[in-house]
């Protein structure tokens, strides 16, 4: 009985629908939507790492749950954890890979043609949107971060990647 009038009560209502409008997204959030696009910084250029729990040492020092940037340094031998504009840890990297194919595609001299004429453009359209007061386009460069705990290890393991550019590093617990 309350489920006939619960059901009835809502077909009368306008603004409800019984089956979502196409597309749907499935898990409730659209690209963009998530803290960690809305809540980073808009012109940090490093991936954030999201740390789901407290991470604590043998001599009691901790790095809390959070947000934080990951930063590779420029020899690529250890990241930095930044959070707030400050460094918060630094730990060791022990693994980097750079992508041998991107290398050979920017000689090409096709590629280099479609970058001028595609570096062109976007001039002009900046250009266009500077006179209404909008922000430039910018280059969209590909950035994750991600950390996981290995048990059988009892150390983190934290992925990057940054354009082109892979590190793997690692931290005992």
């Amino acid at each position: 009985m309350l489920e006939g009038v619960y059901v009835d009560t809502i077909w009368k209502h306008d603004t409800i629908r019984p089956y979502p409008p196409q597309p749907q997204e499935v898990s409730g959030i659209t690209i963009g939507q998530g803290a960690i696009y809305r809540y980073s910084l808009p012109e940090s250029d490093y991936p954030t790492l999201i740390i789901a729990e407290t991470i604590y040492d043998d001599d009691n020092n901790y790095i809390s749950a959070g947000y934080y940037g990951l930063a590779l340094n420029d020899e690529k031998n250890f990241f930095i954890l930044i959070q707030g504009g400050r460094p918060i840890a630094i730990f060791p990297v022990f693994k980097v890979e750079e992508d041998a194919n991107e290398h050979a595609r920017l000689n090409d001299k096709k590629y280099k043609k479609e970058l001028k004429r595609e570096k062109k453009e976007t001039a002009e359209t900046n250009k266009r949107r500077d006179k209404v007061g909008m922000s430039p386009v910018e280059d969209f460069v590909y950035k994750e971060a991600s950390i996981e705990y290995n048990v059988k290890g009892g150390y983190y393991l934290v992925k990057y990647q940054r354009g082109t550019i892979k590190a793997w590093g690692a931290f005992k617990k």
